[in-house]
């Protein structure tokens, strides 16, 4: 990552020398600086927009003089500011260690006796923040640091005093989505510390887990499963789950306080030593460390400057991590470190160059995701066999087996692979949530070809190469509309499909009924396996037609409870899997989808190689790789064969127009969302003789709505 200072920052800053950015957020700049004491500060510069704000000023004011009373080991300590300032500033004592969300990104959950500890001294934290005044408003895991001597608390970006009103405008959700409280996510102003406590049992929960509590995809789902259903803990051993169960109530009445969380979590803290981390956590925060360390000046600025013994900044820089797991010494602690974790595979040749697929290739949707590998694989031979190519490119492949909990570590193996440039994947929207903060931390650009989500978090290095899940479902609609004037149309909503059966279910409702048509919609929990009720009740309403969005085995018991309905049947994209095409109720079924049929006259001659290399057709996602691949190759040859870093890749990716097999490709981005089709195809699947047949693409149109 690029830290350096940038031409329009400044130099200096309220009695610190500046040396390299730390982050930047929609309040402002982060940077590391030094104070005239010698130690290393975090500055952060709230934007230019606020300052000519006084009442923001009065209560920037306010909450920095709030902020300097919290005193916690836990908390990390504000140590300046100037709310008068052109740029009012705040700075706090510098942690270098890797955030929460980092940790679990790369290494998974963390084990039970962690997360224990993690929760006693952030229960601690919190209670020195509302003991100031303050509620934080923004607990999550990218504002937890890890150190080797306990977790730390950060960012007042958005804390206010506790009878206050926000710094933003009234009708602004301040936080994070997934962990927020409900009265936070339903827009409540007036906030307690008791949504504080909400928010922490939501990390500790991913903490434990690996994933949010209330799940991840569209802001909007996530908000009203917040605000509606109950926690995901699965998997979490019964003492921790009970705890984290109370932490979660949906009244704030019935949640423990901050020192009643401390005492419900039976486990010491932190001594000063790291052997509250899993070692591979703990490598992770002595690397970082010494990646501060390794920064331009950073070096000479310790030395230069008067740092007292006991110190904390200089304790932690000369941090001894327990277990001999590392040794920090100035000037040292990259090369051991890089001594420790081995010079890499492609060290002493100099890097390669490679395409990363990360991909469930073992597990339930293997089908899809070795398609999708198959089909990459053929560009990159189709490539290597050019003898004009200016370099000789490889395929590394990355098994996630369509686990979440297992996408980042899948992920960072194609990180740590110096020869990848650019990825395709993830399989699917769990996958793909989880697997892109890595990539992103690493600026490893990824083409997304298999997930539709809505992606929440702000991610850089990500460009989607298919529509969204609603973008689909708005094709599904106007195929619906084109080809039956059937009314009402059921609808049914399976939760067991995560995001893309709401946003179908949402799509599809909405666009009937602005025909003019009905629409009879229900909904079932996730995990239903008896359908024979809620059909048989929507058979009953009269029901023309009917929808179905769910995960496939749940296709699979829609299309035998319907069987003898003769009116249009549509399942959503997770229908199309040999195993609902295979169920001899499922015929006559339509699926409409991202991914083009193998038997499309554009795929033809890709389908054709395809039989020449591997004995038999492709299945669907196969042209989607072959076409996600031969664009990654277009951006690399472009490079006029001087290799490029992953970095230099991410601009011009998201800016790329390609002509493929599937679909054109030309992408836009808007409010800051990763790139997009411009144009994006959607295509008509029927299931005919225990297969899929292919229709064509899906209407690009609503038809004229018909008359009420």
């Amino acid at each position: 990552m690029d830290r350096s200072l940038r031409p329009g920052d400044p130099s200096f800053l309220g009695g610190h020398r500046l040396l390299a950015r730390l982050g930047e957020g929609g309040m402002g700049v982060v940077y590391l600086g030094r104070a005239d004491s010698g130690a290393l500060a975090a500055v952060k510069v709230i934007q230019a927009e606020y300052a000519h704000d006084d009442d923001f000023r009065a209560r920037f004011r306010r909450e920095a003089d709030a902020a300097r009373r919290v005193d916690s080991p836990w908390v990390v300590k504000v140590t300046g500011a100037d709310p008068d300032a052109a740029r009012p500033w705040l700075a706090t004592v510098f942690e270098p260690g890797p955030s929460l969300a980092e940790a679990v990104g790369r290494h998974g959950p963390l084990p039970a006796r962690a997360v224990r500890v993690l929760g006693k001294a952030l229960a601690r934290a919190l209670a020195a923040v509302h003991e100031a005044g303050l509620v934080h408003r923004d607990v999550k895991p990218g504002n937890i640091l890890l150190a080797a001597d306990g977790p730390r608390l950060i960012d007042f970006g958005i804390a206010r005093a506790s009878d206050a009103t926000a710094l933003t405008a009234s009708d602004v959700i301040v936080g994070t989505p997934g962990f927020l409280s409900p009265e936070q996510a339903a827009g409540g102003d007036r906030l307690g510390p008791a949504s504080d406590v909400f928010s922490l049992g939501c990390v500790l929960a991913y903490a434990a887990t690996g994933r949010p509590p209330f799940g991840a995809g569209a802001v909007d789902a996530l908000l009203y499963r917040t605000v509606h259903d109950e926690p995901d803990l699965d998997g979490l051993d019964e003492e921790l789950a009970t705890v984290l169960r109370r932490c979660l109530a949906k009244d704030p009445a019935e949640r423990p306080t901050p020192d009643g969380l401390d005492a419900a979590l039976v486990e010491d803290v932190p001594s000063g030593t790291a052997d509250w981390l899993p070692a591979g956590v703990v490598r992770m925060v002595a690397d970082r460390s010494a990646e501060m360390l390794s920064l331009p000046e950073i070096g000479a600025t310790i030395i230069e400057g008067p740092v007292r013994e006991g110190d904390p900044s200089r304790r932690r820089f000369l941090a001894v991590v327990s277990g001999g797991a590392a040794v920090l010494a100035l000037g040292g602690g990259a090369a051991a470190w890089a001594a420790l974790r081995g010079g890499g595979r492609h060290a002493a040749a100099g890097p390669g160059w490679a395409i990363g697929v990360q991909a469930d290739l073992s597990g339930p949707g293997k089908a899809a995701g070795q398609a999708q590998q198959e089909g990459a694989r053929i560009a990159v031979e189709e490539f290597n066999a050019r003898a004009d190519r200016p370099f000789t490119l490889r395929l590394a492949s990355s098994d996630d087996e369509g686990r979440a909990d297992r996408a980042a570590a899948a992920a960072q193996r194609l990180v740590d692979d110096t020869d990848v440039l650019a990825v395709i994947g993830a399989g699917t929207d769990a996958t793909t949530q989880a697997a892109l903060p890595v990539y992103d931390a690493a600026l490893l650009p990824v083409l997304g070809m298999s997930a539709g989500l809505n992606l929440v978090q702000n991610i850089r290095s990500f460009v989607r190469g298919r529509p969204l899940h609603s973008v689909v479902a708005m094709k599904l609609a106007f195929h619906l509309e084109a080809t039956s004037a059937a009314s009402p149309v059921g609808v049914l909503l399976d939760r067991g499909g995560a995001d893309v059966s709401w946003m179908t279910i949402q799509m599809v409702n909405f666009l009937v009924r602005e025909y003019h048509d009905a629409t009879y919609p229900r909904v079932v929990p996730a995990g239903t396996t008896d359908l024979t009720g809620v059909l048989a009740d929507m058979r009953s309403a009269g029901i023309e037609a009917f929808v179905y969005a769910g995960p496939v085995d749940g296709a699979i018991r829609a299309a035998r409870g319907m069987a003898g309905f003769d009116g249009p049947k549509y399942a959503a994209e997770p229908a199309l899997d040999a195993r609902f095409a295979a169920e001899p109720a499922a015929a006559g079924w339509t699926v409409v989808a991202s991914a083009i049929g193998p038997g499309a006259t554009d795929v033809r001659s890709f389908a054709q190689t395809f039989r020449e290399r591997y004995g038999r057709g492709p299945g669907f996602w196969a042209a989607e790789g072959y076409d996600a691949a031969n664009l990654l190759i277009r951006q690399l040859t472009a490079t006029a064969g001087k290799r490029p870093t992953r970095k230099a890749l991410i601009g011009p990716l998201g800016k790329a127009e390609y002509q493929g097999i599937t679909r054109d490709f030309a992408f836009a981005a808007a409010d800051g969302s990763p790139p997009t089709l411009k144009t994006p195809a959607s295509f008509v699947h029927q299931v005919l003789d225990g297969t899929f047949h292919y229709l064509g693409p899906a209407p690009d149109q609503a038809p004229q709505p018909r008359t009420a």
